[in-house]
């Protein structure tokens, strides 16, 4: 399958939902639904079925997780840096750093089941399960360093529990019910769909006024620094070729939608965020091929 063939359907729906925003009419409330619906019900549905479904071997996938881990820790390092490369408002740091290393989860798993499938989305639903509380800790912190939600919050987020509870049935084996089994596996299966119409129908382009340094720093990272360190320790720990796609894509991601709704919450700067969101999804249509055919 070529890089081309492989991405085009998921950007694809991006640009559809991005479409369907503006010109159906059918208005703000409509999309926060979707949105709702997809992140928690029908993706932590898709994330408890393909954990529940596969035998981790986690002798074999220790090293995928070390990259990530690592990579991930070097993308709030790169990201807390721009506080002193940067003079900017506070709160336009504290809003924007977490775009430095969160990343796209709904593209993740699009990507990774047309990569390889059922095995594909289960190691990519891994690093999902081990790394949304991580950056959800750092996106949190740098916004309120003072918050006694922080661990609430990272204990009720329904990708970490439905992340969890996969990896616990597959662990101790638990059997679970056919007609359960196919009822999850449908919601799993619009849950990516949906999950990029809505991607495509929150971006905006327009929220950038100030601070451009910074923006494209973040980016930068995001992007560019994040993959090739990726790359680099990936090869250093000879994963397999398997293993070493998803963990540069994963790196690559462009950031998570969420990082919005947490900067808008918590009293950040709102369309700041939402223009790094838009600006990284676009661009990955450019970086992702090239990371993608470096690892193939």
């Amino acid at each position: 399958m070529s890089i081309f063939t492989l991405l085009f359907p998921d950007f694809s729906l991006i640009l559809i939902g991005f479409l369907l925003a503006r010109h159906a009419h059918w208005g703000g409330h409509f999309w926060a639904g979707v949105e709702k619906i997809v992140y928690f019900i029908m993706f932590p549905a898709l994330l408890f079925y393909t954990t529940s479904r596969t035998r981790f071997d986690f002798h074999s996938t220790g090293h995928l997780l070390q990259v990530a881990v690592i990579t991930t820790g070097c993308g709030m390092l790169l990201g807390w840096l721009a506080k002193f490369m940067f003079t900017t408002a506070p709160r336009i740091f504290e809003s924007g750093v977490q775009t430095a290393f969160r990343f796209n989860s709904y593209i993740a798993l699009a990507i990774a089941s047309r990569l390889a499938g059922d095995e594909g989305t289960a190691l990519m639903a891994l690093l999902i399960g081990f790394l949304v509380p991580l950056c959800n800790m750092g996106a949190v912190y740098a916004l309120a360093h003072n918050s006694g939600r922080l661990m609430k919050e990272i204990a009720s987020n329904p990708l970490v529990v439905g992340t969890a509870s996969g990896v616990l049935f597959s662990v101790l084996e638990i059997p679970m019910p056919e007609g359960i089994a196919a009822t999850l596996s449908r919601l799993g299966n619009a849950s990516i769909a949906l999950g990029l119409l809505a991607v495509g129908a929150g971006m905006r382009l327009s929220g950038l006024r100030e601070a451009k340094g910074i923006a494209a720093y973040f980016l930068s990272v995001k992007l560019l620094a994040l993959p090739f360190i990726a790359l680099l320790l990936g090869r250093w720990l000879e994963l397999p070729p398997l293993q070493l796609q998803i963990a540069v894509v994963f790196c690559a991601l462009p950031t998570a939608s969420s990082a919005y709704v947490l900067a808008a919450r918590m009293g950040g700067n709102g369309p700041f965020v939402a223009f790094l969101i838009s600006a990284s999804t676009v661009l990955s249509v450019l970086t992702l091929p090239v990371w993608l055919s470096l690892v193939r």
